[in-house]
């Protein structure tokens, strides 16, 4: 895609100011670093507060006479039981069972604890179009689907956030993982989660586009803040152990396989009432045949997607679908699919990184603790 053609966010200005590399993502020219490099950002966050602009995201509202059940019928999870003021994981479901996307799904609740019996419902921002048409086809007459366009999404990361945003918004101290809140800070309207693609404590921070690039330089004033690129958001990730859709799951891939099992509701798995529900309840039952896994490489270089990941006896058993070198471990960490029998922590294998095999293990996910605040 030519620079010409590539969408950008409201925040793309305050990004070149500020010296990042742009690269092209999900059809956005998107900041991959800043001066300080993907390194120091990557351990930055990991120790004070990171700042990412993920408005390339797909923000929409789903409204209806009954949008919660409707939104049960394309996904695994239970929303008709989700609490307002609440927010759920959850995947959208092909008929076979494989995932079409990964999203989050909320029913945010101002100050006086009213809101609507809509759902606040983010998606990738290189699945968005395509899941909004799903959404729309399946549910036709059921929901309207109200796409955010007019807004941003950034999203503030590490063990200092908390104390960044409350300086601004005090309602956003008292959240726990995954609360979903709107009121006003920074004087606009804003719809907040308490969750994040680090593993880290943070927020998501949906707010009008118009007032973005205000919001993101207060922010950004605060000597505990610094911009985060996409490679640190890549690197903080795998270390989180979180899958990226259109690498590690796809429409063949499903919950199970994925190790995403947690998203189909135990409702939801006695009713059988959803998308692909006789093949997962199969792979539930009975096991899958291939397994996401977490790999520590023991020896040589990085191995990045596609590398082929061998037994011991050097056979062929699946490949890797996210790798890279983890900035706080200070060694080579990967994700992959391979056999049930071959997905055990500890299991010796090997990763086939330019024709040469490199020891590795399966190593528990996340790699790298995650620090959600679940209680206050």
């Amino acid at each position: 895609m030519s620079d010409e053609t590539l969408k950008t966010t409201p925040l793309y200005e305050a990004h070149v100011a500020a010296g990042a590399r742009m690269v092209s993502f999900a059809g956005y020219s998107m900041p991959v670093q800043y001066k300080d490099g993907v390194l120091k950002e990557h351990l930055w966050t990991r120790e004070n507060a990171g700042l990412f602009d993920v408005s390339h995201m797909g923000q929409a509202r789903l409204r209806g006479v009954s949008p919660l059940s409707a939104f049960e019928e394309v996904t695994p999870s239970d929303f008709i039981g989700l609490k307002p003021g609440k927010q759920r994981y959850s995947v959208l479901l092909n008929r076979t069972g494989g995932i079409i996307d990964d999203l989050m799904a909320a029913r945010p609740i101002s100050s006086d604890g009213t809101g609507d019996d809509g759902l606040f419902v983010v998606v990738n921002g290189a699945c968005k179009d395509n899941d909004f048409k799903v959404i729309d086809d399946e549910l036709a007459g059921q929901v309207r689907i109200e796409r955010l366009e007019d807004r941003a999404l950034m999203a503030l990361q590490g063990p200092k956030a908390a104390e960044v945003l409350a300086a601004h918004a005090s309602e956003a101290a008292a959240m726990v993982f995954m609360d979903a809140r709107m009121f006003n800070a920074f004087g606009t309207d804003l719809i907040v989660s308490r969750s994040g693609y680090t593993g880290e404590d943070g927020y998501e921070i949906s707010v009008p586009a118009s007032q973005a690039e205000r919001v993101w330089n207060t922010l950004q004033a605060d000597e505990r803040v610094r911009p985060i690129g996409l490679g640190a958001r890549d690197s903080l990730r795998l270390e989180a152990g979180l899958p990226l859709y259109g690498h590690d799951v796809d429409e063949s891939v499903s919950p199970v396989e994925a190790d995403l099992a947690f998203a189909v509701s135990k409702k939801r798995r006695e009713a059988r009432d959803f998308p692909g529900a006789a093949r997962i309840a199969k792979e539930l039952a009975e096991g899958p045949s291939r397994k996401r896994v977490g790999l520590i490489v023991l020896e040589g270089a990085p191995a990045r997607e596609g590398a082929q990941i061998a037994d011991e006896a050097g056979e062929v058993v699946g490949v890797v679908t996210s790798g890279g070198f983890s900035p706080s471990l200070g060694k080579p960490i990967a994700m992959g699919f391979v056999p049930p029998a071959l997905a055990g922590v500890g299991t010796r294998l090997k990763v086939i990184v330019r024709g040469k095999a490199q020891a590795a293990e399966v190593a528990a996910m996340p790699f790298v603790p995650h620090r959600y605040v679940r209680k206050l």
